[in-house]
């Protein structure tokens, strides 16, 4: 008899294999997921699960994956900074991701789900529960978070019929690195789709009706140093440079969003599995970063192992009911008082 759980999966490019062993640990304890959400690397994953993929199948595909194909050059770019320049200016970012809905798209076809309307969830209690897979984009034209596929229909689009690997596409196109996609809208205006990061990088949010007695657990997948997930001290980083203002920048523009909303959010901390992003390579302690396309077969089972260990870690002492308790009790105090 299977166990249910909703997933929510942050982004951190190829950071996510360690999204793959996390996942992994959460099925061997016999778990299925009913609905999944995802930002950037974390829609990939997300997406996989989504369309029928096992831990073992996404796996496989992740380790041979050569990600260097993630950042290939073309004419301008091959012709360096100048180049690259040139390409920014004239397409909004460096790199396309042509390859990478392309590779979506072929896995996709595997399990017979190309788009939304093949995974969508009939007789959904809520809006939020209509497909199995979710991906944040940030539509900079409008300035909001996009929810897809909801979101879709504001564009004059069906949402059923759109490409699931397109829409992943939008949620991972980073901003200066790649090309944004462009959607235009019913009224004929064209839309700057990009990473959905940038707004809301971790969206656990998007699965919590705060239901006083929710049927099964949503887990949470992200990525941390340190070996702990908490926002406190070691978050601090101090800014002297030039460079380490716009890395502060970047940081706060990825974090702040999903840490205002988590510090707010009683038990979202419990229910999240932390991902170590730092990895032993010859004795050395190193940080993989979002965009390490070249990363060495080393380094993918170091990721991978993390988050195995961490969702291990996190299952030893997780325990639904007792979560519910805790962080639901409130909610049904509340619900009798406006009953009574």
């Amino acid at each position: 008899m299977y166990k249910l759980c909703d997933g929510v999966f942050e982004g951190g490019g190829v950071k996510g294999i360690g999204l793959v062993g996390a996942v992994h640990e959460i099925e061997m304890a016999g778990y299925r997921f009913v609905n999944v959400v995802g930002t950037s690397a974390g829609a990939i994953v997300a997406s996989l699960l989504g369309v029928g993929f096992t831990s073992g199948e996404i796996k496989d595909e992740m380790m041979k994956l050569d990600f260097r194909k993630f950042q290939k050059n073309d004419t301008l770019t091959g012709m360096g900074l100048v180049g690259k320049a040139v390409k920014f200016v004239w397409k909004n970012g460096v790199y396309s991701a042509d390859y990478l809905e392309a590779w979506l798209e072929e896995l996709f076809q595997r399990k017979g789900k190309t788009c939304f309307g093949d995974i969508r969830i009939e007789n959904a209690e809520h809006e939020r529960y209509r497909y199995k897979f979710q991906a944040i984009a940030s539509d900079l034209s409008d300035s909001r978070m996009l929810v897809l596929p909801r979101d879709l229909q504001n564009f004059g689009l069906n949402p059923d019929r759109f490409s699931i690997a397109k829409a992943v596409r939008m949620s991972m196109s980073i901003p200066v690195f790649y090309e944004p996609v462009i959607l235009t809208d019913a009224d004929g205006r064209d839309h700057m789709i990009v990473d959905g990061g940038l707004l809301s990088n971790y969206p656990v949010w998007l699965l919590d009706d705060n239901a006083p007695d929710p049927l099964y657990p949503t887990f949470g997948f992200r990525f941390c140093s340190f070996g702990v997930d908490e926002y406190g001290p070691q978050d601090y980083q101090a800014i002297g440079t030039p460079v380490s203002f716009v890395k502060a920048l970047v940081r706060t523009t990825l974090d702040a969003h999903d840490k205002h909303f988590i510090s707010g959010a009683s038990g979202d901390l419990e229910r999240t599995i932390p991902i170590s992003a730092d990895i032993i390579i010859n004795s050395k302690k190193c940080a993989v970063s979002a965009v390490h396309f070249g990363i060495k077969p080393q380094e993918r089972d170091s990721l991978y192992q993390n988050g195995a260990s961490a969702a291990k870690n996190f299952l030893r002492t997780w325990d639904f009911e007792e979560w519910k308790r805790k962080y639901r009790k409130k909610t049904r105090l509340m619900r009798k008082a406006r009953i009574a």
